[in-house]
């Protein structure tokens, strides 16, 4: 499976900064991200970043000066990262390797206070208990997680029931996962709840947030919405960002963030 990931986000990689730069709902959601984590991160944290992509947001990060390592196991993203770091000189913040989630412990024991994983790139995970397992090793006590995650229920897709889209409407609720199509490779996608997350993490996490993305604004692949419609889109992302922190706006979108801090047990 993920040798199928990591050829078909290499093969996204080309297109993949222009798409962002076009998608005014991405580019919405990934500043409402940032606006995030920067509330919970602390000065002089080490980040590691899971399914960092291109590096929009460790150059993000890196720019600000936080100290960022970057993993991915699409090639054709570390490539993309890479001539970034060295063309934006930013060598001295971000660094980057191949590594899947699933092999984090060779990284260094306790070496970061903050783990941010962006846009769904979890979702690809088939146990969030083994991977959560993994987090215990490199975080260091009181440090902190941010994940975006893709949830079951998306409201703007059950909507879609009213178009006779049923399949589209109710894809998320496959308890099997879903194969999703990028770049024309399926690989195995999998729906996770705010409570599936808090589940696997288990009693060493203190949920400190839980924020909605996309509850009332329509989702990125809509992206001629914003075109189409500017005001009425403009008044569904203000709307959005004064409910994302209400039940259900927090769970019920097309994904969220869920911010938790680890406090290990004696």
């Amino acid at each position: 499976m993920y040798e199928a990931i990591n050829e078909a986000f290499s093969r996204q990689s080309e297109s993949f900064d222009d798409y962002e730069e076009r998608n005014e709902t991405l580019k919405w959601m990934r500043s409402i991200t940032h606006k995030h984590i920067l509330r919970y991160l602390k000065d002089n944290d080490t980040i590691l970043e899971l399914n960092s992509g291109s590096g929009i947001d460790a150059v993000f990060l890196g720019t600000r000066g936080f100290r960022i390592h970057c993993t991915d196991i699409a090639e054709g993203m570390m490539q993309k990262l890479e001539g970034k770091v060295h063309r934006m000189k930013l060598s001295n913040f971000i660094s980057f390797q191949i590594l899947s989630f699933t092999e984090l412990n060779r990284l260094n024991k306790n070496s970061f206070d903050y783990i941010f994983s962006n846009f769904g790139g979890l979702n690809c995970a088939v146990d969030l208990n083994y991977l959560f397992r993994q987090f215990h090793n490199i975080l260091k006590p009181g440090g902190r997680i941010s994940l975006v995650i893709m949830p079951p229920i998306c409201p703007w897709e059950i909507a879609l029931v009213l178009r006779g889209k049923f399949k589209t409407a109710f894809r998320r609720l496959n308890k099997r996962g879903l194969l999703a199509n990028v770049e024309g490779i399926r690989f195995p996608t999998y729906y996770y709840s705010a409570h599936d997350v808090r589940e696997a993490l288990g009693p060493d996490y203190k949920i400190l947030d839980i924020q909605g993305l996309g509850s009332i604004s329509p989702p990125p692949y809509m992206e001629n919405f914003p075109k189409r419609y500017p005001k009425l889109f403009k008044i569904l992302t203000l709307t959005d960002e004064k409910v994302s922190r209400y039940f259900p706006f927090n769970r019920f979108a097309d994904h969220f963030i869920l911010t938790a801090e680890y406090e290990p047990r004696v």
